[in-house]
């Protein structure tokens, strides 16, 4: 049972004097911080009133970060109080991300779409139906694109019509790393991307993403580059990319890629937010988020689930295999966000559609066995990327897939967030506490 916020069987109050005296406010300043909604007041004795102190305790340090106190700054940037305003998304705690208003959960049900998501958070314009991203003729996905047999031959990239774009890379070079590679071939072909009007940025938005979706390919079977160009939406261009075209696959992609598109100020997208605010172009600001995205701490949480998966190997040993991990000291990954005590609900309709579509594959039903023994053992429920590594794993999707899927739809989040930054003239510049030799 989930518990309101007004069960008070667990709190810590104080008096209005206590309360008072906590924030160093006056009483009249504590009665408006209540009438407002920010501190809760239940009765007390008589006719006094008492007051939440974890309330307190997260007014004081919204507060003190705003005045600048470094140990309370320095604790904002570890899942601290908010230091950054915005219009794009917001965390509900029971209810998941909510993309300018609207819940990420209800719009990936909605049917509208990833690019109607995207353009929702870009630009604040309304998702009431599917949107289409008719890039017909533009050159820099031409050329990603295009088919050249002619050119140099052997098993890199030269061999499937891309040797202008991305020199010989390798086969099996992990996607991300790909990703990272094809961004700036990509950039330094689009000599416009300085300084560009919005509506040329939009423009330039929707051709990155789906750039990135076709480039799924890469290192894998580049060939099958030309034919996710030649696909219509975002999710059926990245099942094409990723060897698995079909509405199912591409539906299940689908919900994904907006359950993806936006998490608030995570890391990636605050990369991308401190990369916009130096005055990079577009795909410098992507760029620097994939970086980011990269690190085993962040999209690499879905390669260690992968890689415990195959560890565990039979749905049968999954609770061994947890407690194993657990007795050596190792975390299973992919369980607990700090952000969902209750747990990740982004994690749910992707483990419920995994289930749907593949729950009689092996890997799946280790995946849902673990999740199972995590539940029973008493540990955090799942977070996104278990759900993304399952999603993946029932179409067979490959190695590396889900990190793929979340860095395709998060890039949504990150454009979001690039083109917001730069209404902010200021560089975001934070200055670090000293605690060196003298």
């Amino acid at each position: 049972m989930v518990q309101s916020r007004f069960d008070n069987r667990h709190e810590d109050f104080l008096t209005a004097a206590q309360a008072a005296a906590f924030l160093g406010v006056k009483p009249a300043t504590l009665y408006t911080y209540v009438s407002r909604g920010r501190i809760q007041a239940v009765p007390g004795l008589g006719r006094t009133r008492r007051y939440a102190r974890s309330d307190l305790e997260r007014l004081k340090a919204h507060s003190d970060a705003r005045a600048g106190h470094a140990a309370v700054a320095s604790g904002a940037l570890k899942w601290g109080e908010p230091v950054i305003d915005t219009a794009i998304s917001d965390v509900d705690p029971l209810k998941g991300p909510i993309y300018r208003g609207r819940l990420a959960l209800a719009l990936a049900e909605s049917g509208i779409g990833f690019e109607a998501t995207a353009e929702w958070l870009w630009s604040a314009r309304p998702p009431t139906s599917p949107a289409r991203w008719d890039l017909a003729g533009d050159e820099v996905l031409a050329a990603l694109t295009r088919s050249d047999p002619g050119e140099a031959g052997g098993d890199g990239l030269a061999s499937s019509g891309l040797p202008g774009i991305m020199g010989d890379l390798p086969r099996g070079v992990p996607i991300l790393s790909a990703l990272m590679c094809l961004i700036p071939a990509l950039a330094v072909r689009d000599h416009g991307r300085f300084g560009a009007p919005p509506e040329a940025e939009l423009a330039r938005a929707r051709r990155l993403i789906r750039a990135m979706a076709c480039g799924l390919a890469l290192g894998r079977e580049p060939a099958r580059v030309a034919a996710a160009g030649a696909r219509g939406r975002v999710a059926e261009v990245v099942a094409e990319a990723l060897g698995r075209p079909g509405v199912e696959v591409a539906e299940g992609i689908e919900r994904a890629l907006v359950l993806c598109a936006d998490h608030e100020l995570n890391v990636s997208s605050f990369a991308a937010r401190v990369a916009a605010s130096s005055g990079a172009d577009l795909y410098a600001c992507v760029l620097a988020a994939l970086a980011t995205l990269s690190g085993s701490r962040h999209g690499g949480v879905c390669d260690r689930i992968e890689a415990m998966v195959r560890e565990v190997g039979d749905p049968d040993r999954a609770a061994a295999g947890v407690h194993d991990r657990l007795r050596r000291g190792s975390r299973v990954p992919g369980f607990g966000q700090p952000l969902y005590p209750q747990g990740d609900p982004r994690a749910r309709p992707l483990l419920e559609l995994a289930r749907a579509a593949g729950g009689s594959r092996p890997s799946v039903r280790t995946l849902l066995a673990i999740v199972e023994a995590m539940q029973a053992a008493g540990h955090p429920p799942p977070a996104v990327d278990t759900g993304l590594v399952a999603l993946a794993e029932a179409f067979d999707l490959g190695p590396g897939a889900g990190a793929a899927i979340f860095a395709v739809g998060r890039a949504a989040g990150w454009i979001a967030h690039t083109f917001e930054q730069r209404q902010d003239a200021d560089l975001l510049r934070p200055r670090a506490r000293y605690v060196g030799a003298v």
